[in-house]
């Protein structure tokens, strides 16, 4: 598939790993909309959680302003829908139920990267795990070796990726790697119902907003989703970044 290149644009709210949970999305589509953004880039894993169908009616409101990158879990969705992937979890079967066909044809759209030019940044590049492979783990430990082989075949300086879960903002082996932190499932050391967020133009802003985390805990439990109660613990007690790192340094790629 090719790299979508689009702006440009002065402002980019980014959302990364909503993981269907639907009132941290909410929330922070309000801040959003307080702050102003011309474009919304969605870098992967939107609806792998308790309410994926709500997610995706939500963001398909959006219309033209927003933009989606596909995740490793956006993927597996496709892929278990599709007979691409065998089903070896209780959540495989629920989750394909959860999508309708039309849901199903949306996140098969998702390119593996997006390129925005934004204003004060110039070029941007999105991804979910990083510019080669959805699974791999960026962290801000990540080496100044790996990075750079990461990114070796990319033109831009700035790369924004998801999938650890964890918001930072760092210079490593000549670019700059951001992510946003997660809207819906983040590891952090904040209170509960904090979602992360990032606004790009024309500088990096890491954004925070509050939400009902009890209304999420309290939604999550009423779908029957079989993950459910992990779900709950991480939203009340999540990992912390030092775990998250340890474990995603060690293993490089995780799916």
């Amino acid at each position: 598939m090719t790299t979508p290149r689009l702006g440009p644009v002065q402002r980019v709210a980014v959302l990364a790993d909503v993981h269907g949970n639907v009132p941290a999305l909410l929330a922070v589509l309000d801040d959003v909309a307080s702050v102003g953004a011309d474009l919304i880039v969605f870098p992967g894993d939107l609806t792998w959680g308790p309410e994926p169908q709500t997610t995706v009616d939500l963001v398909q409101e959006l219309g033209r302003r927003a933009v989606f990158v596909r995740g490793n879990a956006d993927r597996a969705v496709v892929e278990l829908a599709r007979g691409g992937r065998e089903h070896t979890r209780p959540r495989d079967p629920w989750m394909v139920r959860r999508h309708t066909d039309e849901a199903v044809d949306f996140l098969a759209t998702f390119p593996l990267n997006v390129v925005v030019e934004v204003a004060g940044l110039g070029a941007v590049r999105f991804c979910h795990g990083s510019p080669r492979d959805d699974t791999e783990c960026v962290t801000p430990e990540t080496s100044e070796e790996r990075f750079a082989e990461l990114s070796r075949d990319t033109d831009e300086h700035v790369i924004v990726t998801g999938h650890t879960h964890l918001q930072f903002d760092r210079e490593v082996a000549g670019r700059r790697s951001v992510n946003p932190g997660s809207v819906g499932l983040p590891y952090h050391l904040g209170a509960p119902g904090t979602a992360y967020w990032a606004l790009l133009g024309p500088d990096v802003q890491l954004r925070q907003t509050r939400y009902d985390v009890q209304e999420a805990v309290d939604r999550c439990r009423t779908t029957g989703d079989p993950s459910g109660d992990t779900v709950v613990r991480y939203l009340l007690t999540p990992p912390t970044p030092a775990e998250i790192i340890a474990d995603a340094e060690s293993r490089v790629f995780a799916d």
